[in-house]
Parts: structure tokens; C-alpha cells; sequence
């Protein structure tokens, strides 16, 4: 597990701080031309945002105010603020080509907020959320069978037999 600072910032390795470019090019043993395939770092993984929240929240006595409800309506605030980012930009392509590093900075601080909120609504509802991507993905693979629904954008409902 990474080490959180006192003030919430994290430890990184240098190996940590690599780009997902780097580490590709370095998997494959040679470079290529095109952006590499993302890939988010190991660490922190959910369990520890989860600790590192829940350690933030108990310094400030917040807990008080940290029930699902409030929880909920702070997460949709924060996924109002990732959409404010992405509005009136017409269709945004992969990767943000044309995105200042400012602006991309931005989109990761909202999106952060987004996930901080919703690691912490599960843990007061008491959802295990990889283990509830594992069911919901074996849902989803039964749902839109890729044999099926392969290039098609039709909800489930219009192919079932």
C-alpha cells in the first residue's frame, strides 16, 4: 500500500511515477507510434482510498455529515462538475487531444472527487465494490452476449430472443 502524508499526498516510486507510455514500451521491449493502451497504477487500490478517506473524515469529525443521502447528493454534484468540463466542447476523442495539461489536471481532481464520493456511499452501504464489478460484469457478459450485440449500440432488450 502506498503511504499517505500527513497533508494526503502519496508516496510514488519512480517506477510509479512512469507513464502508462513508458511502461508499455517497456513491456513490449520496443516503442511504438501510437499513444500506448492506458492502464491505471496498481496503487493506491480502493481499500486504501477507503482507509485514507475514511482517516480524513475521522480528523475532521465528519462522519456526523457522511451518511448515504448527503453521500449521494455530494457524488452527482461532483459528476455535475466533470460534465461542466466537457460542455459546449462538441465530441471529445480519446485522450483529450487539444486539452491543456491545466485542464487535464482539472478533469483528474473532479473525477477524483467522483470516486472519493463513491468509494465512501459504499462503505456506509456496505457494498464491496470490486467484488460487486465481478457480479455485475458476469451480469453484463450474460446481458449483451458479445456473439450478439458485437458493433451494435441497441440496448438488450431489442435482441433477445
Amino acid at each position: 500500500m502506498m503511504e499517505a502524508k500527513e497533508n494526503g499526498s502519496l508516496h510514488a516510486s519512480a517506477d510509479e511515477k512512469k507513464t502508462n507510455s513508458e511502461v508499455h514500451v517497456k513491456q513490449n521491449g520496443h516503442r511504438e507510434e501510437a499513444e500506448a493502451r492506458f492502464c491505471f497504477t496498481p496503487e493506491p487500490s480502493l481499500e486504501d482510498i477507503r482507509q485514507m478517506q475514511a482517516e480524513f473524515t475521522d480528523q475532521r469529525d465528519w462522519n456526523q455529515f457522511h451518511q448515504p443521502r448527503n453521500l449521494l447528493l455530494a457524488l452527482v454534484g461532483e459528476v455535475g462538475e466533470v460534465s461542466e468540463l466537457f460542455q459546449w466542447r462538441g465530441e471529445v476523442a480519446e485522450g483529450l487531444p487539444g486539452w491543456s495539461e491545466a485542464e487535464r489536471e482539472h478533469l483528474a481532481q473532479e473525477l477524483s472527487d467522483v470516486l472519493i464520493y463513491l468509494v465512501e456511499l459504499a462503505e456506509k452501504c456496505r457494498v464491496d465494490l470490486p467484488q460487486a464489478v465481478l457480479r455485475k460484469m458476469a451480469l453484463n457478459r450474460l446481458k449483451y452476449p458479445a456473439s450478439k450485440v458485437h458493433g451494435s449500440a441497441k440496448k438488450y432488450t431489442e435482441y433477445q430472443d
